[in-house]
């Protein structure tokens, strides 16, 4: 009898759960959405019941294909960082703070303060960063004290939904990572800054690596969802780990750039390697006992959603009419318009940003616009600006001696498009690469699976076996050149902006 796993892939706008046979492919796929919460400006939340809600819906379309007893084993992945808070019977306390979230800026001065900059940095490897979780605990505690004093468990969002299938708590040291409460180079919690923060070890689950199994589906989920009681959850992984195992990122030189709501640029590393400025982030990969190093701008496909949703209205009517994508009409729009749009140049800082800069107070930024100025060079101009931010992340690798393999490979929804992905190798002036497997972190979660059950090798012979490449991208050399010098002027609009961000930011 063909065996199969699941892997669940808990992300900003939805859950999606892929299908995958013993010999790696994908079978189906289903994706179920849920709203994002802002209830002012920088903050940016999501009830934790919606994901759950939604999690259902796709095991059961799942489960519906295949004979039940035919699944060995599920795999979780999703958004990183966000902070779910549990009172001892396992009820939500409130609503899920998210990665994207900017309103802890107090508390990471908090944290630097009470621990100190320096001893955080060598234990997490990281410097403390609004998004991450730690920052979070203390903004319920300040400001939510009632609330606070109920907690009895602090989960990452995809933690939760394994809470939700198994009964139990648990969560994997690539996630982790991102909370500045992990010794990175220990893979294990570190007493020493939960004790000086008085945040206690109960509230947080168990690590584990990746493939090992954390807990078995539950009766109840059986009669929800028609997997059978006892099927094994391995540990998963944070996205951005686990769409590297999807992407095949399991060995040194290796590189992958995701274009999703965030964008990526992700390194394997087989020891501890840190970028002495902060720049990047050092987390245990999900590839046992190795790392990884990422760079990561909050808004890469997210700048391009913005501009779609609030200036592309035109396009998102002519999509409707004529059945194609809105971006697709978006993106040939760009194409129309010369490189260098003319001279308009996008910041894509729309939530602040974390790499190169963590600076919630960052904002988005059209620069040299002109009367010439046209639609279409303002679609080309995000699409460039947030291709010019992927830049600084290897820019940084290959400054702090991180070695580059001749190609990039390139994943996420921003990379369905040839025309960006060209973009990329030409601006960034490596060699970009697309996979077969569209399926991202969902498909890395699987294949995390089955590892864990046996079913597959270990997870480095497992994604040699079966992640292929698909096409690549050759930068052309003149246009490498020319971006080179707008991306020059790129870099330095930061600096000249930064503290008129800060005094934006006091007014609003």
């Amino acid at each position: 009898m063909q065996r199969y796993v699941i892997g669940i892939d808990l992300g900003t706008t939805g859950v999606k759960s892929v299908l995958v046979d013993e010999k790696g492919k994908v079978i189906d796929s289903c994706v179920e959405g849920y709203p994002l919460i802002t209830p002012k400006p920088l903050w940016a939340q999501q009830d934790p019941e919606s994901w759950w809600q939604a999690t259902i819906k796709s095991l059961k379309s799942l489960v519906s294909r295949i004979n039940p007893s035919s699944l060995v084993g599920i795999g979780l992945t999703g958004q990183m960082h966000g902070s779910v808070f549990l009172d001892q019977n396992g009820n939500i306390l409130y609503p899920a703070i998210l990665w994207c979230d900017q309103r802890t800026a107090r508390e990471c001065d908090e944290i630097n303060e009470k621990v100190g900059k320096e001893k955080i940095f060598d234990i997490t490897c990281n410097p403390v960063l609004t998004g991450f979780q730690a920052p979070k605990i203390l903004w319920l505690k300040n400001n939510h004290p009632e609330i606070y004093k109920n907690v009895k468990k602090v989960l990452l969002p995809k933690d939760y939904i394994r809470f939700r299938l198994t009964g139990e708590f648990a969560t994997d040291v690539s996630d982790a990572s991102g909370t500045s409460l992990f010794d990175v180079k220990k893979r294990n919690w570190s007493q020493e800054i939960l004790d000086i923060l008085e945040i206690p070890l109960q509230w947080l689950p168990s690590p584990f690596e990746s493939v090992e199994i954390t807990a078995t589906i539950s009766n109840e989920i059986q009669n929800l969802t028609g997997i059978p009681a006892g099927v094994p959850v391995v540990a998963g992984a944070g996205d951005q780990a686990a769409g590297a195992i999807g992407t095949g990122i399991t060995k040194e030189k290796l590189i992958s750039i995701s274009l999703g709501t965030s964008g990526v640029v992700f390194a394997f590393s087989d020891k501890v390697f840190v970028d002495p400025k902060g720049r990047l982030h050092t987390f245990c990969h999900a590839v046992p006992g190795k790392w990884h190093l990422m760079g990561v701008m909050l808004s890469a496909g997210g700048s391009f959603r913005w501009f779609r949703d609030v200036l592309g209205t035109q396009e998102i009517e002519q999509a409707r009419a004529t059945g194609k994508d809105p971006y697709e009409i978006l993106v040939s729009l760009a194409e129309k318009a010369p490189r260098g749009c003319d001279g308009v140049v996008f910041l894509p800082y729309l939530a602040g940003e974390r790499c190169p800069y963590p600076d919630p107070n960052a904002k988005g930024v059209f620069f040299g616009l002109s009367l010439k100025t046209t639609k279409a060079d303002l679609i080309r101009a995000v699409l460039e600006g947030v291709s010019f931010g992927l830049r600084d992340s290897v820019e940084i690798m290959k400054e702090i001696g991180l070695p580059f393999g001749g190609h990039c490979r390139v994943s996420g929804g921003g990379a369905r498009s040839r025309f960006w992905t060209q973009l990329l190798a030409d601006i960034i002036g490596e060699k970009m690469v697309r996979l077969v497997s569209e399926e991202g972190p969902a498909y890395g979660a699987a294949l995390l699976a089955g590892s864990g059950t046996k079913i597959f090798p270990e997870i480095e012979k497992t994604c040699d076996m079966f992640i292929e490449i698909k096409d690549e991208f050759i930068p052309e050399k003149t246009n490498y050149e020319f971006y080179t010098k707008i991306y020059n002027i790129f870099r330095s609009l930061y600096s000249q902006l930064e503290g008129s961000f800060d005094l934006i930011a006091e007014l609003f």
